[in-house]
């Protein structure tokens, strides 16, 4: 399994965003003749247009806090959600790939079993404040999908593969690749909500992901894994649409953990534009976060 250089110098790993996000989704087999419709699931209802109710909003939360429970648990104790936690409306899904990693750094594995317990919290949660509504955990793909993501963002070539879990600093990276989006998603989402305490308890679970946000890119920057990590920032950036939005972990030669704009706010992103980046591409493929796309809510 290729284990990312740690010596990488920022001009080595960079990355023609163009014309390396069309080599992946060409070996990802994700080039489509025309824009694809962007839905929650089977592109109904069409995020990019039509409103979503609070419901539908906290079941599109609810698929990404499985995403990232599975795999922060599976990392952390070898094990992901209890069945329990994983049934509801939609087809269930399996989740496949991943394994406990073997951390080098005490700290580092606390670190990963604190977001862990986090995130199995938020789908405890989510599933209880939507009741008979919340959806069942979607497939997870946590094994061609790191390589897939890995390839698009130059960190390996195209005949290598990349395992998440094989050692604490490929987990550092393959959890950079998750915990930017969870941040936006929920930014994104707070324009969209209608009931007061929904959107209190949302900016709850914002906070949560941006303190992980925060973990994870200050790991990275003590390693040094500037240009891997603004390599990964780029890549999302590719897939999330024409407009420059993502921050890598250095900018202006600065080291950048926060990433704002102008006024010091965190940017959004629009569900559709989430989607982007779990697909790695404009629909859900074999290469995806989510193969079969997310579960969506009445």
């Amino acid at each position: 399994m290729s284990t990312v250089p740690t010596n990488t110098s920022t001009k080595a790993i960079k990355i023609d965003l163009l014309a390396g996000r069309r080599a992946f989704l060409k070996s990802a087999g994700l080039l489509a003749a025309g824009a694809a419709t962007i839905g929650i699931v089977g592109g109904t209802p069409d995020v990019a247009h039509a409103a979503l109710t609070d419901t539908q909003i906290l079941n599109f939360a609810l698929n990404l806090e499985y995403l990232e429970a599975e795999f922060y648990l599976i990392a952390a104790t070898g094990k992901g959600l209890k069945n329990s936690d994983t049934t509801g409306t939609g087809a269930l899904g399996e989740v496949k790939g991943g394994k406990k990693v073997k951390f080098k750094s005490d700290l580092i594995k606390e670190y990963a079993q604190e977001i862990a317990n986090d995130e199995e919290a938020h789908v405890k949660f989510l599933r209880t404040a939507l009741g008979a509504s919340a959806v069942a955990r979607p497939t997870i793909n946590l094994n061609t999908s790191f390589t897939a993501a890995a390839r698009a963002a130059g960190l390996i070539k195209n005949n290598q593969k990349f395992d998440a879990f094989d050692n604490e600093d490929n987990f550092l990276l393959a959890a950079f690749i998750f915990e930017d989006v969870g941040v936006t998603a929920y930014k994104g989402a707070a324009a969209m909500i209608t009931d007061p305490g929904i959107l209190e308890a949302a900016a709850g679970l914002l906070a949560v992901e941006a303190y992980h946000a925060g973990e994870i890119r200050t790991l990275l920057a003590s390693k040094g894994f500037f240009a891997q990590a603004n390599a990964i920032s780029d890549a999302r950036d590719s897939l999330d649409g024409g407009t420059d939005l993502d921050q890598g972990i250095r900018k202006n030669r600065n080291v950048n953990i926060v990433p704002t704009d102008a006024n010091g706010l965190a940017f959004s992103r629009t569900p559709e534009q989430v989607l982007q980046v779990v697909y790695l591409g404009d629909a859900p493929s074999n290469a995806s976060f989510f193969p079969d796309g997310v579960n969506s809510g009445a």
